[in-house]
This record gives C-alpha cells, structure tokens and sequence, in this order.
C-alpha cells in the first residue's frame, strides 16, 4: 500500500496538480476507493487508518518534490501533530506554528462542538509547501463498535466553528449537539453572553430545570456523507455493474491497443490491465465516479480475503506499470500516464452498452485462480484448488500466465 499509494499520489499531482490531490482527500466516497484499490478492507474503519499510514510512509522520499507532508497518526502519534508542523515549518518556511494551533483546533471541534458519541482516535493531518492542508481524522463509538471520519479542506474554509467540514463518514446514531453548524451561530453567541453574565454555578442550576422538562430538537440538516455496511463480503449490491463491466471492457478490448508500451514490461497481462483501469480511474475519474468504493477492491481484493485474496503478483505488476509511467512523466514522457487516461474514458464509453457477468461469477473467477496469481490474506497464502475444483485455470487468458510468473 505504501508503494502503491505513493505511486498514485504522484501521478494525481503530476496530472492535476497538488490542489487536486488535497481534494480529492477530502472526498470520502474517493478516499474511501483509494484505499479500497491498494487492497485495504473495503469496508473497515481500518481503511483511515492504512491509507493515512501508506502515505506518511511513502511520500517523505517525495517530499521535496511533491511539495506534502503528512503529519499526525492513529492514538499517541496524533498528539505528535502539532510537533511535527512545527518541524514541517522550519524545514519549508510555511508558519508551522499557526498549522500546529490549527491542528488543536479541528481536533477540539470534533472532540467538542461536535457530540455525537464518536472520541477521536486518529489524527492525520496532509500539509503543502503553499500551507493548504487536508485533515482527515476518525472517532470511534465503544459501544456501537462504530467509527465516523471527518474530513476538512483548508480551501474555501472561512470558519471553524460555521459548517467547516468538507464531508462526514459513518452513521448518525441518535441526536447530536453540533455546535460547528452554522445555525447554531445564535446558541454559540448565547453562550458566551450566558458565561460572561451568568457564571458557571448559574448556568448549571439552569441546565438542570432544562434537563428535566421534554425538548423537542429543530429538524437538522445533513451533509453529504457515506455510509458504509456492516457485511464484510462484497455483495452486488455494493457495486454499480454498469461501471465495472465499463472497467473489465476497456481492459479486454482497449488494453492492448492502448498498452503497447505498458504490456512490454516483462510480467503484464490482461489480469494487471483489468487491475489498472480501476486504479486508472482512481487517477482520472470525476467525483461522481466513486459512489460505490466496493467497485475497488475488485482491482487487487482484500487482506480479509473479501472479495478475494489480494492477488501479490497483479499487485506487483500493478506497481511496476505505475512506477514506469510516472518516472517518464517526470521527463515529460507522458504516454504512459496518457495510456492510463485513455483507459479510464474507455471504460467510461463502453459502460454505456457493455453487459458481462454477474459479481458472484467474476468473483469465483478469482478464487480460482487466486494461487496462481499469488493469493494471500490474513490467513496466509492461498491454496492451489487447480487438482480438486474446476480444473486448471486457462493461462491463455493471462498472456501466457504472464501475470503468475
């Protein structure tokens, strides 16, 4: 994921630019498919914390060069933040120490303002060399065994406490005190008026006539946020099948015609090109693209073994696909990257008539052939079925089991 991860971050900034890339981490259903194509849970709270770590792992190297910092992390490595902006400051000569109290303040709002049962855990916080940032942090519900991620783009952000986030994630689980909405402007202002008038022995005594008589709360607004279910296997339901039968198309009936450079790269086949029209669109697609992120995993599966065992040696030819097209694009060599491009509109176009099989079908396929191509999950390597399934898996389809050897 680290590899991976890196990888596609650099193709984005080469592509879009850096503004874009910050976005796009405020995006939850994009996040979320980001880190679904780099084989994570499709579904896990676990993805925040993976994704966020890939990246603090593998963009230092690139640091200068990319012009992002990546600071903060999962418990004791979150209160570590505001530090290690202070250090990102010194180091790029943006004002560190204005990033490190921006740091205390989102986690404050969603710590504070916002009460909605979910106590932060995670704290990650993406900076440029310009000072835009990202911040993508998590809370966790004990009870509910649930977790909620917000996200905050620095760009267009005019206040902390006026409606600042830029997306929420997770379930709504009875009421919530959101002081950081912009129509509790009037209950923020009472309540530094009652402070300053009243006192805090006052104000108690009042809390508590309020709390004994029944309230009725004002309907609330909602932003956009993803939900995602509590099943772990990936279900048709979970995916839009237009859109992956769009990927698997432009994969088989582009992919050599686009690829010519790509599939001369010892190891790649038509299994590494289905893999790269999801990461493809990762790269290049719109927003609306990402609103079924299970579609995804379908690219390199899970280390749960959901949708299927992440195939090793598709992910590796996966990671030397990328790393080629975006070294020659350093040197304003971009066919690579524009082969990638032109995969993902193939997909797009062909979405519209193509037809193939259903999920069930296609994830069977993979089982079947998961230890050829290297299957591994949480439970270890997979076993080779070949003797007792369906038979040995035709390596005619794979170029030869170019992507198994």
């Amino acid at each position: 994921m680290t590899r991976l991860g890196a990888l596609i971050t650099e193709a984005i900034v080469q592509e879009y630019g850096r503004d874009e890339f910050l976005r796009r981490l405020a995006h939850p259903f994009w996040f979320q498919s980001f880190g679904a194509v780099m084989g994570m849970d499709w579904h896990s709270s676990g993805i925040t914390t993976s994704v966020l770590g890939a990246l603090k792992r593998g963009l230092p190297p690139l640091s200068k060069e990319l012009g992002l910092h990546v600071c903060g992390g999962r418990g004791a490595q979150s209160r570590k933040t505001p530090d290690e902006l202070v250090v990102v400051g010194e180091r790029t000569g943006i004002n560190g120490t204005a990033l490190a109290t921006t740091s205390r303040l989102v986690a404050k709002v969603d710590s504070a303002a916002v009460q909605d049962g979910y106590s932060l855990y995670l704290h990650g916080f993406i900076v440029a060399d310009d000072g835009k940032w990202v911040v993508v942090q998590q809370g966790m519900n004990e009870d509910l065994r649930q977790a909620r991620r917000y996200h905050w783009l620095s760009e267009g952000l005019t206040s902390f406490v006026d409606s600042p986030h830029a997306a929420i994630e997770g379930h709504g689980r009875g009421e919530i005190v959101n002081l950081a909405d912009h129509r509790a402007d009037r209950s923020r202002a009472s309540q530094l008026d009652l402070l300053a008038t009243l006192g805090p022995d006052r104000i108690v005594r009042e809390l508590s006539a309020i709390e004994a008589k029944p309230v009725v709360p004002p309907d609330q607004g909602m932003l956009p946020y993803l939900i995602m279910p509590a099943h772990h296997d990936v279900r048709e339901t979970d995916v839009n099948m237009r859109r992956l039968h769009g990927n698997i198309a432009a994969a088989a009936d582009r992919g050599p015609a686009d690829f010519e450079q790509l599939l001369l790269v010892p190891g790649v086949g038509a299994r590494t090109v289905k893999a790269l029209a999801l990461v493809a669109e990762v790269v290049h697609g719109a927003p609306c693209r990402f609103s079924d992120p299970a579609r995804f995993s379908l690219a390199h599966g899970g280390k749960d073994r959901h949708p299927f065992p992440v195939p090793l040696k598709v992910y590796d030819q996966t990671i030397n696909v990328m790393k080629s097209a975006v070294r020659k694009g350093r040197l304003g060599r971009d066919e690579e990257l524009q082969a990638l491009r032109r995969l993902d509109e193939q997909s797009r176009t062909l979405e519209r008539y193509v037809t193939g099989p259903d999920l069930k079908e296609i994830v069977a396929g993979e089982f079947d052939k998961s230890a050829v191509f290297g299957g591994r999950s949480v439970f270890g390597w997979e076993p080779d079925w070949s003797g007792t399934r369906s038979g040995s898996p035709d390596r005619k389809l794979f170029d030869g089991a170019s992507d198994a050897e």
